[in-house]
């Protein structure tokens, strides 16, 4: 019973703080904007004295770091270049081949590990 009654309640003080909220609108409406202009910068203030004073002044962890550094790094190795060479330049630089440098592709972090392997082929499934 008492899980009843709580719903009943709650949309009790909603329908009145609803009633309190028009009829304030309407009848000092100066007044009421007012109100909601402080209320919103002491929310606000006070959000920025918890940031200011708690958060901002957090260490990051090291694993933080880490994946920043991380991204940073990909960032720089796949960027892509895109700048513009005059149109009497380009006879230069077409003529003048760069030799390519060797790709390798496989990952110099990543490697085969061979283990023990059955006499199962998985062809025969």
């Amino acid at each position: 019973m008492n899980r009843r009654r709580l719903p009943i309640v709650l949309y009790i003080i909603i329908g009145l703080a609803v009633i309190g909220l028009f009829s304030q609108l309407f009848t000092n409406t100066i007044g009421f904007l007012t109100n909601i202009i402080v209320m919103i910068a002491v929310g606000i203030a006070i959000f920025s004295v918890i940031y200011f004073v708690f958060l901002k002044n957090r260490a990051p962890s090291n694993d933080m770091k880490k994946y920043k550094q991380a991204v940073k790094q990909s960032k720089s190795k796949y960027q892509q270049h895109s700048h513009s060479v005059p149109s009497t330049s380009k006879s230069i630089v077409l003529n003048k081949k760069k030799p390519k440098k060797k790709i390798n592709k496989r990952a110099p972090h990543l490697r085969v590990i061979d283990g023990n392997k059955k006499g199962k082929d998985r062809a025969t499934f």
